[in-house]
């Protein structure tokens, strides 16, 4: 039995949101040894290598010479700028905290998408999304209040928390815009000229960071988190992207509440963390989220309004 497209577009953004909190953890293991515009390019690097092989073997295509430079700007704040600002403002808060604000991304979506009208707000994804956050929080518990690497609070740490939150920003703003080009061109050849434009960027950044000058001092630990960064970063974005193109933005994104909860399971499995009732019910609560906020599809109802742009 073939499963509805609707339904391959959730399983790929909720194996999206698992990796993207796999890579927050590993992000972690690795952020104090580089910069991180290095540590963002290096992750890109490899995950558009990983992509070269497939799209060797699939259809030659060209792209329109308008859409260059869009979908090339498009890679850069998606890959460089949103990257670079969460591995910038994890040198400043704790990884709870940030996994927190960037539980703000679907709302930021849902807005942004309701504002140039690619999608309509409706009480059930309002609810899911909300739900999500909430859940992040309680998932999180303490964590997301523990005291930083900026110092106590009222110190450095908003600096953190800033970047952070333009990050989320960054992923909502790309999430909305990125769906026109991927109703006109295949997904592969879309995510991966999007990561190399990415690495371009970065390298400059990584330049000023002495990647280029001074030798890596990164552990044995730290390559291995790299790597697995990197291609899990390139087969990820593209179920990402293949998910934009088959579902709303916020149906999509809000997947992204299972990020922290899965570097909570993983900091619990691999690290022997421990896990509260409270942060239980936290996850509980984003399952929940997730499925109310897909309620009116479930249902089949107002299927037309949720993809304007379809027929737009």
């Amino acid at each position: 039995m073939t499963l509805p497209r609707a339904t391959l577009a959730s399983l790929a953004a909720a194996a999206t949101g698992v990796q993207v909190g796999a890579a927050i953890v590993a992000t972690r293991v690795v952020v104090d040894q580089t910069g991180p515009a290095s540590l963002a390019m290096l992750r890109y690097a490899i995950g558009f290598l990983c992509l070269v092989p497939p799209l060797l073997l699939a259809p030659r295509m060209r792209f329109e010479r308008r859409d260059i430079a869009p979908v090339a700007l498009l890679g850069i704040v998606q890959f460089g700028l949103l990257i670079a600002l969460l591995n910038y403002g994890l040198r400043f808060i704790p990884s709870g905290r940030a996994a927190l604000i960037l539980s703000a991304f679907p709302l930021l979506t849902m807005l942004l998408a309701a504002a140039l009208d690619q999608e309509r707000l409706t009480a059930a994804k309002t609810l899911g999304v909300l739900a999500t956050i909430l859940g992040v929080g309680l998932a999180l518990g303490e964590k997301a209040f523990a005291p930083g690497h900026g110092g106590e609070w009222g110190g450095g740490e908003w600096i953190g928390e800033l970047a952070v939150f333009g990050s989320a920003f960054c992923g909502a703003f790309c999430a909305v815009l990125c769906r026109p080009y991927l109703r006109k061109y295949p997904t592969l050849p879309v995510g991966a000229f999007a990561m190399l434009a990415s690495v371009g960027f970065l390298a400059v950044l990584a330049l000023g960071e002495g990647f280029f000058t001074t030798p890596l001092r990164v552990t044995s630990a730290g390559w291995l988190a790299v790597l697995f960064i990197g291609l899990s970063s390139g087969v990820g974005y593209c179920l990402w992207l293949w998910a934009l193109n088959n579902a709303t933005p916020t149906r999509v994104t809000v997947f992204l509440g299972l990020s922290p909860v899965t570097a909570m399971l993983l900091g619990a499995a691999l690290l022997g963390e421990p896990l509260s009732a409270l942060s239980l019910g936290g996850a509980g609560l984003v399952v929940l989220g997730l499925i109310v906020a897909h309620w009116p599809a479930r249902q089949g109802a107002t299927r037309q309004s949720e993809n304007v742009t379809r027929t737009g």
